[in-house]
């Protein structure tokens, strides 16, 4: 999921190109454009800064997500959506 503001700069940005290069540009081409000149930047501090944002914005999300749930530690959601019971014998199973 891409959040609105960085899809609206995107937007700005074909809006642009299309002005410049006097020829349709869509929004995904210039994703793709940036994605491919990101990865580019290999060694680039900036992109790794960027993705250790990122990742610390999803852990605050899902951190709040999880004390926003019913607050029943002995149950967590499993991948189907259906909420399981989490006992020792689960967890010694492996089967979370």
């Amino acid at each position: 999921m891409v959040p609105q503001g960085i899809l609206d700069r995107a937007r700005g940005f074909a809006g642009q190109a299309m002005i410049k290069l006097k020829r349709p540009v869509s929004l995904q081409m210039v994703l793709r454009a940036l994605i491919d000149e990101g990865l580019k930047r290999d060694g680039d501090g900036a992109v790794l800064v960027n993705v250790e944002g990122q990742v610390q914005a999803v852990r605050r999300i899902r951190s709040r997500a999880g004390l926003e749930r019913s607050g029943r530690k002995d149950q967590r959601m499993h991948q189907s959506g259906v909420r399981r019971r989490v006992t020792r014998r689960t967890l010694q199973a492996g089967g979370m």
